[in-house]
Formats: C-alpha cells, structure tokens, sequence
C-alpha cells in the first residue's frame, strides 16, 4: 500500500474516523451547542469555540502549505479566533462547517502527493525559521497528531460544560 494512503487514513481516523487512541475529533463536538462551545470553563485556557477554530486554521495553514510551498503564517486573532459576544447555533455550525472544509480541502491536496515526494521539505525557508524539518510526511502526520491532541483537550473540556 502506497505511504500517502496510510497518510490519508490516519488523517481521517483523528478527524471523524476510529483513531486507536480514542473517539476522534468529530465525535468529540457532536452534540455540543454553541453556548457550550464557547464557555471558558478554565481561566486563561481556550474554549472549545476556539480549540475548534484553531484546529480547522491549521489544517488550511498544512494545506497551503502543501500546494504553494510557501511559508504561511497566521496572526494569533487568526490562530485562535474567539466567539461572538452572543453566539448562535448557526454560527457554531459555521465553524463546524469551516473545519470539514478545511479537511476535505487538506485531504484532496495530500491526495495528489506522490510517495517519491513524501520527503521533500515543503519550503526551506520554513525550517530555517521554524527550527524542524517540515516535509510533506512530516507535516501531514503533524496534522492528524493536531487534531488527536485537540481532541484529548476538548474532551476535558466538555466534562466541564455539560
């Protein structure tokens, strides 16, 4: 079996599959409303609102990344957008809807990459700025170990809101 097929399975088990660490990212929201979503039950940590928010940025970041190879970078408003003062259950599916696009869209550009080319760096100057190898393979399984480590925080977090 070709390396980026177990690269997209991997990616889609942490995101709305069956990862072996546990349920996976959209198995973790289901359910939540958007009043939920975006209480701050712990000072000074993110809420779910924004955990969500941050893990769809980054899986459109990885796939720019991977289509332009160009260092893209994001403000930390952009990183970690915060709710509306009042929000709506159609804004939180917004943003719900906003983090499976970003995935389909990652998960169809990983798709053209060829196993040949699962090594090269995405950019040179991204490792050179950012200190770490930053190949294809390794930004790829950065993104589903993202989601997991998000998943792991949002399920804390949805202990404290439900």
């Amino acid at each position: 079996m070709p390396e980026i097929t177990r690269l997209l399975d991997q990616l889609r088990r942490a995101f709305d599959g069956e990862p072996w660490s546990g349920p996976s990212l959209l198995d973790t929201l289901k359910d939540l409303t958007a009043a939920q979503a975006a209480r701050q039950p712990i000072a000074n940590a993110h809420s779910i609102w924004e955990i969500t928010c941050h893990a769809g940025v980054w899986a459109e970041v990885a796939r720019r990344r991977l289509v332009e190879g160009s260092l893209v970078q994001v403000s930390d408003a952009e990183d970690w957008p915060s709710p509306p003062e009042n929000p709506t259950e159609a804004d939180w599916q917004a943003v719900l809807a906003g983090l499976r696009t970003a995935h389909e869209q990652l998960l169809a550009a990983a798709a053209t990459v060829s196993d040949e080319t699962l090594d090269r760096p995405i950019n040179t100057t991204i490792d050179a700025q950012v200190g770490y190898g930053s190949s294809i393979y390794v930004t790829l399984h950065g993104v589903a170990q993202h989601y997991l480590y998000h998943t792991g925080q949002i399920a804390l977090l949805r202990k404290a809101v439900t």
